[in-house]
C-alpha cells in the first residue's frame, strides 16, 4: 500500500509540473557550473566546467564576464573583461555557450563606447538589432578587389608621397610624442562629406589623451561620422586586447553594406602588451622580449580583415591605420617588425624632425606605400613624379653643405629648392587640405615659383595661393577632384594665376646706394 501511495504521489506532482509548464511557459535545462579556484591581475583559474570551449564566454557574479583562454584538463584560464576585485575564491561560474560579441549598427555613428558595446559618454543605452563575434575570418582572396581608390588624409606630405588607398593598411611608427596620433585625426577630420566612416580604436591610453581626440573630432564636426572606442590605461588587460577586435566587427557591418570605413588602432604597442601581461599570467611561455609565440598571429588575423570587397559583395572597403611606438628610433624591434611585415607601408615620423619644428614629422627616406600611385588621384602623378627624388637629393646635399665646402650654382639651387620643398610640406595640425588646394600649391612648387620667395614667407604665400581655388572654374575643380588626369590647359590656368601671386612675395633686391 505504501507503495503505491509514493507511485500515485510522483505521478500527480509530474503531471501538476507538466501542467504548471503549458500554462506558464517555463522550461527545465541543464546548467553547468564551475568554481573559481583563483584570481589574480585580471586573469582567472576555474576548476569544472569540462565543455566549456576555447574563447567561450563565461559567466562570473556580479554580470562579469570572461574568455576561456586556456583549457587545461583539470582547469581552466579565463581572461576577466572586467575588474578583478569584484571575483573571488569559491565564487559559481558558468557557462553562456556563445563566444564574445558586440552590438552593431548605425546607432553607434557618433557614440563613445567600450569594448562592450557600453556607453561611456552619458548618454542613453544603445540599442541595435544585430550583434556581430568580436573574432571573425578575414574576407577570401577571390572575394577582395584591387586598392584603387585613394584615401585622402589632407597632409599634403603624404597625400603626395606615400599616398593610401581604400581598403590599405598603412602602419604610423614613432617614437612617443611625435604626432602619431595626430596624423590620425587629421585623417579622420578630413573625411567630412566623402561618405566614409570612421572608427577611433584607442587601447590602453590616458583619459586626458582619449578627451582631447574626442573634443577635436567634435570641434570639427567629425563625430557626425565616428564611433570612439575607448580603453584606459587603468582597464584590465582583457578589456584592452579585445578592444580592436571589436571595432574591427563594427566596421565591417559597415563594409559588409558597401561603405567606404577608415579605422585607427591607437595603439598597438599597448595591444601587445596587454596580451603579453595575460599570457605570462596564465604562464604561456614567453618567447622574444617575453612576448608569446602567437603574437605575430594576433596581430596578422586582426590586419588581414582590412580589405577591399569586389563588387558582388557590395564594394565596400575597410582602411586600418594602425599606430605602434617605436623605443630610440629602433624601427628594427621586434613589435614593428612584425607589422611592417604585414601592413602595405609605413609613414615613419622622425622625433629629430619634430624638434626642429618640421611637423608633421613625417621621414620620407624611411616612409613607403606599397599601394603607391595606383591609388592616387591622376592630377598628383604629373606634379609630384620627381618631387620625392628631389627631396632626397636635397636632404643628402644638405648633410653634405654643413661641412662648409664651397658649393656650385647647380647644387646651390638643388639646397634652396629643397628648402621649400620642406617648407611646403609643413602643416598646422588640425588644418588638413582638400585635393585641389593641394595640387595648386604642389604645381607652384615643382614648376619653382616659390623658388624666389624667402623662407620666411612661404607659409603666408602657400595660404595666398590656396585662394585660387575660388577663382577656377567649377569644372575644372571638379576634374582635379576626379579621376581624370591633369590636362595641359588646367595646368597652364593654375600656373598662370599662381605666378600672378607669387611675384608680390618674391625677394626683391635692394639698390645699391650711391656712393656720391
Amino acid at each position: 500500500m505504501g507503495l503505491k501511495r509514493d507511485k500515485d504521489f510522483i505521478e500527480r506532482t509530474f503531471d501538476q509540473l507538466v501542467k504548471g509548464r503549458e500554462k506558464h511557459h517555463f522550461s527545465l535545462s541543464p546548467r553547468e557550473v564551475g568554481i573559481v579556484s583563483s584570481v589574480s591581475s585580471g586573469v582567472v583559474k576555474v576548476s569544472g566546467l569540462p565543455s566549456a570551449g576555447f574563447e567561450e564566454l563565461l559567466k562570473f557574479p556580479g554580470d562579469l564576464y570572461g574568455i576561456a583562454f586556456n583549457i587545461d584538463e583539470h582547469e581552466i584560464g579565463a581572461v576577466l573583461l572586467g575588474e578583478d576585485s569584484l571575483i573571488n575564491a569559491g565564487d559559481e561560474v558558468e557557462r553562456t555557450g556563445r563566444v564574445m560579441d558586440i552590438p552593431v549598427g548605425n546607432a553607434l555613428i557618433g557614440r563613445v563606447i567600450n569594448p562592450l558595446g557600453e556607453p561611456m559618454d552619458g548618454k542613453k543605452a544603445i540599442a541595435t538589432d544585430q550583434r556581430l563575434p568580436i573574432e571573425r575570418s578575414a574576407t577570401a582572396i577571390m572575394d577582395r578587389s584591387a586598392v584603387t581608390v585613394p584615401l585622402q588624409t589632407g597632409l599634403k606630405v603624404v597625400d603626395a608621397l606615400i599616398p593610401i588607398g581604400r581598403g590599405q593598411r598603412e602602419l604610423i611608427l614613432g617614437d612617443r610624442q611625435t604626432g602619431k596620433t595626430a596624423i590620425a585625426v587629421d585623417t579622420i577630420i578630413n573625411q567630412k562629406d566623402k561618405n566614409v566612416l570612421c572608427i577611433y580604436c584607442a587601447i590602453g591610453q590616458r583619459a586626458s589623451s582619449v578627451a582631447k581626440v574626442i573634443a577635436n573630432l567634435k570641434e570639427k564636426g567629425a563625430m557626425e561620422y565616428t564611433t570612439v572606442m575607448v580603453t584606459e590605461g587603468n582597464n584590465s588587460p582583457g578589456l584592452q586586447y579585445i578592444a580592436p577586435y571589436a571595432a574591427t566587427s563594427i566596421a565591417e557591418y559597415f563594409m559588409h553594406q558597401g561603405r567606404d570605413v577608415l579605422i585607427v588602432y591607437d595603439d598597438l604597442t599597448n595591444h601587445a602588451r596587454a596580451y603579453r601581461e595575460l599570457s605570462l599570467l596564465l604562464r604561456r611561455p614567453p618567447g622574444r622580449e617575453a612576448f608569446p609565440g602567437d603574437i605575430f598571429y594576433i596581430h596578422s588575423r586582426l590586419l588581414e580583415r582590412s580589405t577591399h570587397l569586389n563588387d558582388a559583395l557590395g564594394g565596400g572597403s575597410l582602411t586600418a591605420l594602425p599606430i605602434v611606438e617605436t623605443e630610440a628610433q629602433n624601427i628594427s624591434a621586434y613589435i614593428p617588425t612584425n607589422l611592417i611585415s604585414i601592413t602595405d607601408g609605413q609613414i615613419y615620423l622622425s622625433p629629430k624632425l619634430f624638434e626642429l619644428g618640421i611637423l608633421p614629422a613625417v621621414d620620407v627616406g624611411k616612409s613607403v606605400s606599397r599601394v603607391g600611385g595606383k591609388a592616387q588621384l591622376p592630377a598628383y602623378h604629373s606634379i609630384t613624379g620627381n618631387l620625392k627624388l628631389a627631396y632626397s637629393q636635397f636632404e643628402e646635399l644638405e648633410t653634405f653643405a654643413r661641412f662648409g665646402s664651397h658649393l656650385d650654382e647647380n647644387t646651390r639651387k638643388i639646397i634652396e629648392h629643397g628648402k621649400r620643398i620642406r617648407a611646403c610640406l609643413k602643416q598646422k595640425e588640425l588644418q588638413p587640405m582638400s585635393a585641389p588646394e593641394q595640387i595648386i600649391v604642389l604645381l607652384a612648387l615643382m614648376d619653382g615659383l616659390f623658388d624666389g620667395v624667402p623662407l620666411e614667407k612661404i607659409q603666408i604665400a602657400e595660404t595666398e595661393l590656396r585662394k585660387i581655388i575660388g577663382e577656377l572654374p567649377a569644372d575644372m575643380v571638379k576634374r582635379l577632384n576626379s579621376a581624370t588626369a591633369l590636362e595641359t590647359s588646367d595646368r597652364e590656368s593654375i600656373f598662370s594665376r599662381a605666378k600672378n601671386i607669387m611675384i608680390s612675395f618674391e625677394a626683391k633686391s635692394e639698390p645699391i646706394p650711391d656712393k656720391n
